[in-house]
């Protein structure tokens, strides 16, 4: 699949690169996308909430009263969650929300909110953005020639460019991202998303398998 590549004008620069079709023309998976997304948010939980038990309320351990010839229902303590000032009863504990994905359905959704982005032509390549000097109005005259200056986008670098983060990121509508660190949550979740020319290389790259081929053993034959 080819591409044109735009400039920071938005105009057409006469080039065009080459997007795998494994990466950004597959058929977008949603199961693995919903999992992925169900996971990102679990994993931004905290779990902090905490009430207080029974054991952690301050208060006295006497007998209210005799149990039995009061006529009343039987209490033991004070700090019941019956009483007011006790404890919580059933209420949550600290505990962590983290979950975890296998990488080839991490890869699979990725890949998938990419493809699904390119399909709806939300997809934008523009040549790479060197500049001079840190300065919000650079990138955000970029927006508006792209026409997506009111629109949640996110910008993906070759790599980590301090000069071009410290530019967008004061723009409320953009997030400015390494391509091969930008998570699958940040894409799906942004209506454009515009990738530096050389950051093709560097998205295509983070998708590459890690696995080493294991090395042949020679047959050893055992006497009998």
């Amino acid at each position: 699949m080819q591409v044109e590549v735009l400039s920071k004008a938005g105009t057409g620069t006469g080039r065009k690169i080459m997007l795998a079709d494994d990466i950004f023309a597959i058929e977008p998976h949603e199961h693995a996308m919903w999992l992925m997304i169900e996971t990102h948010l679990a994993n931004q939980r905290q779990g902090t909430h905490s009430t207080l038990p029974r054991s952690a309320v301050s208060g006295s351990t006497k007998k209210l009263f005799r149990q039995k010839g009061t006529g009343r229902a039987r209490q033991g303590s004070i700090k019941s969650g019956l009483h007011p000032g006790g404890a919580t009863m059933h209420g949550p504990q600290p505990h962590k929300y983290t979950k975890s994905l296998p990488r080839k359905v991490k890869q699979l959704a990725r890949k998938s909110a990419l493809s699904e982005k390119v399909k709806a032509g939300a997809f934008v390549v523009v040549e790479d953005l060197d500049f001079s000097s840190p300065r919000t109005k650079q990138v955000q005259e970029v927006l508006n020639a792209l026409h997506l200056n009111k629109k949640q986008a996110i910008l993906l670098t070759a790599g980590d460019n301090d000069t071009v983060y410290r530019s967008g990121r004061n723009i409320p509508t953009l997030t400015v991202s390494s391509a091969d660190k930008a998570s699958m949550y940040d894409i799906w979740k942004s209506r454009a998303v515009i990738a530096e020319e050389s950051a093709i290389a560097a998205l295509e790259k983070s998708f590459a398998g890690t696995a080493q081929e294991k090395p042949e053993v020679e047959h050893i034959s055992i006497p009998a």
